[in-house]
């Protein structure tokens, strides 16, 4: 006689889910109506969510905190099509990196010539408190 080896399927609670990862239940609701994640549904219609659900949900939002727009990251984690390859999945991820790294790249230098700025127009202030004999606060 053959025997099956049953593999045990975790299940967690939309609310397990949000204390876990310290989001709302509404957050979860959000990322099902955009396609995100796809729960099951119990027979009293409750929402169960397995495994991969969690794992997407930690990239959900591990890419939300990067930056990335969730049409990007659907597009990463391979929901924009269901048949993207590996290989391709990782490609668009990588490229999605590095705009991003662009992108940061760009901003540090405006803040760094906004820093500047700032500096420059302080010690003309400061100078001009000094000519005066304010206090300097």
């Amino acid at each position: 006689m053959e025997y099956e080896e049953q593999k045990e399927t975790v299940l967690f609670t939309i609310s397990d889910l949000a204390d876990e990862l310290d989001i709302s239940t509404r957050a979860i609701r959000f990322y099902e109506e955009k396609g995100l994640i796809l729960p099951k549904r119990t027979k009293g219609n409750h929402r169960v969510y397995d495994k991969r659900d969690r794992a997407r949900l930690k990239l959900i939002l591990r890419g939300k905190r990067l930056g990335y727009s969730l049409e990007e990251i659907s597009e990463m984690i391979g929901l924009a099509n269901f048949n993207m390859e590996e290989e391709q999945q990782l490609k668009k991820t990588f490229a999605y990196g590095k705009k991003k790294l662009i992108e940061i790249n760009e901003r540090m230098q405006e803040l760094q010539i906004l820093k500047e700025d700032l500096l420059a127009i302080q010690q003309k202030i400061a100078k001009r408190m000094d000519e005066l004999k304010v206090p300097t606060p």
